[in-house]
């Protein structure tokens, strides 16, 4: 099965055990971690600096495939990869190739070892380092986890902050208050630097609003006519991905001064653009093999603001859906499942990939069943896809998890490229 090669598994093992935990929201180890590699956040190309709850990954997959249409070199740095970790650098287009890598996470180790740092914490190191030394027009730095006290937040003057949608997820770190939520997520907004906002919750606007006046950072917000006049035809699937894509494009059009970026260009850009495990799909492949010539779809939302859009767009389609779904143990699985209640699908549950704490299956089923939904809990994939082709569905949806994503993509032979 594909996967990180062994080197490259021994160069990233080394930021293992470096601090007890594997999250810990605070800026001083990292900005300790970049101060002992001599400073690559303050050599980097301009920046657009990505927060929120949904969407993050989609509205710069549009703004990737925007700036490209026009001729721009764009870095892009995301977070979790699906199948190799390597996809969480692109270097001026290209997914960091093994050689490079491992040099950067090398001479990233040797500048910071006898510090105390998390592994998502030495490896953003790792991707600043990188993206400081190859020449691109932009990068596209998307937070990992809230905004404030991320590992990205350290970027003095982006040329843009953007925050998508925020809604409820992660709790066990950012709580279950969305005004905190959304403090959390406008951190990355900094003094005097524009900022752009998708349409918000109102008292997520308030949040974010408040946070621009008191650093005196232009807020521009995201217009309902520019969902309104994007193609009808995008590259990525769904009504929601409208509402991204807009989004991308004000992006881009506030980065580019509305002169360097032109609408073709933004329209092509949002008729091109992929990212991997959002209502994908799969080619044939050893999968796709078990639904017995049945479609099989994957998309790796994994809260109940994504499972909305999934349901949305799963009632237009004709014929019975029936999903296959993981979830880490720590989501809000009945809140997930809500939303299907409209489709009423039936669910089939697994265990997660392995390496997560992933909710156990029967667990799982419960949660659906509380939502309303018949579930079955099964021991594997392939034991969870032949009981949904015995439900009669015309159609196979693997969610839940992107970590289950990742694991498909791989057993399918579908790396991110």
């Amino acid at each position: 099965m594909i996967g990180n090669s062994p080197a490259l598994a021994e160069a990233l093992g080394r930021f293992e055990g470096l601090y007890p935990e594997t999250i810990h929201l605070s800026l001083d180890r990292v900005l300790n971690a970049l101060e002992a590699m001599g400073r690559p956040q303050d050599r980097l190309s301009p920046v657009i600096h990505v927060a929120g709850t949904n969407g993050k990954g989609s509205t710069c997959a549009f703004m990737r495939a925007m700036m490209e249409a026009a001729g721009l070199k764009v870095h892009v740095f995301s977070s979790p990869h699906l199948v190799r970790f390597n996809e969480r650098i692109r270097l001026a287009g290209e997914i960091v190739d093994d050689e490079r890598l491992i040099a950067w996470l090398e001479r990233t180790y040797e500048a910071i070892k006898g510090l105390e740092i998390t592994h998502f914490e030495a490896t953003t190191a790792t991707a600043l380092l990188a993206f400081s030394e190859v020449a691109a027009d932009v990068l596209i730095l998307e937070v990992g986890l809230g905004g404030s006290y991320d590992a990205t937040n350290v970027i003095d003057a982006p040329a843009l902050s953007v925050i998508t949608p925020v809604d409820f997820d992660h709790k066990a770190f950012l709580g279950s208050d969305l005004r905190k939520i959304a403090r959390e997520k406008a951190g990355i907004i900094k003094a005097g630097c524009p900022a752009l906002t998708a349409i918000q919750r109102k008292v997520c606007d308030e949040v974010i609003t408040a946070r621009a006046e008191e650093l005196g950072a232009p807020l521009y917000r995201m217009k309902a006519h520019f969902i309104d006049a994007m193609p009808a035809e995008l590259g990525l699937i769904g009504e929601h991905q409208r509402a991204n894509a807009a989004l991308a494009g004000m992006a881009v059009q506030l980065f580019g001064n509305s002169i360097r970026i032109s609408q073709e260009e933004i329209f092509a850009g949002a008729r091109n653009a992929t990212w991997p495990a959002r209502m994908q799909m799969l080619n044939p492949g050893p999968v796709t093999s078990l639904a017995e010539g049945r479609e099989v779809w994957l998309d790796g939302g994994h809260n109940p603001h994504a499972a909305r859009a999934i349901a949305r767009h799963l009632q237009k389609l004709p014929g019975k859906t029936a999903l296959v779904s993981a979830m880490l143990a720590s989501k809000d699985a009945t809140g997930f499942f809500m939303p299907f209640r409209q489709v009423r699908p039936q669910v089939f549950t697994l265990p997660n990939a392995p390496g997560h704490q992933g909710a156990e299956p029967q667990d799982l089923a419960e949660a659906a069943t509380t939502a309303g939904l018949e579930a079955t809990g099964c021991d594997s994939l392939e034991e969870a896809m032949k009981a949904a082709i015995a439900s009669g569905a015309d159609r196979i949806l693997i969610c839940g998890s992107l970590y289950l994503a990742g694991e498909v993509l791989a057993r399918n032979g579908e790396p991110p490229v």
